[in-house]
């Protein structure tokens, strides 16, 4: 077994393109999103309690909020095993997604169907 499996050294095994995924739940755990952080993200993260993402399609970071004021404020930042995702426990400061539903898994797969839930 590796050593990051059992440590209790923060050692974060990001991808070739430097990134690690992030799955954001409140803090009753209900999913709200999933992104990516680099090694930028995770230390702005901690530095400053609310979440910040590295935007793959902006190819820059980006706090959550930063334009809608929708912010993610940290509760708890797990991370799994093998140090290769990370668990955000948040309080929204409004909708997580940016359709404005609360949470971006707002539909469910019925056959070939998507139902809004949310």
């Amino acid at each position: 077994m590796p050593d990051r499996d059992t440590t209790l050294v923060l050692d974060p095994k990001y991808d070739a393109a430097g990134l690690i995924t992030a799955v954001v739940v409140d803090r009753h755990g209900a999913p709200l999103m999933v992104a990516h952080m680099n090694s930028e993200a995770l230390a702005a993260t901690q530095a400053t309690g609310e979440a910040h993402f590295w935007s793959r399609s902006r190819a820059r970071l980006w706090k959550k909020g930063e334009s809608s004021g929708n912010v993610l404020r940290v509760v708890e930042l797990r991370i799994d095993c093998d140090q290769d995702a990370i668990w955000i426990v948040a309080d929204p400061a409004g909708p997580a997604c940016h359709t404005g539903a609360d949470t971006c898994f707002y539909r469910r797969i019925e056959g070939d169907d998507l139902v809004r839930i949310a």
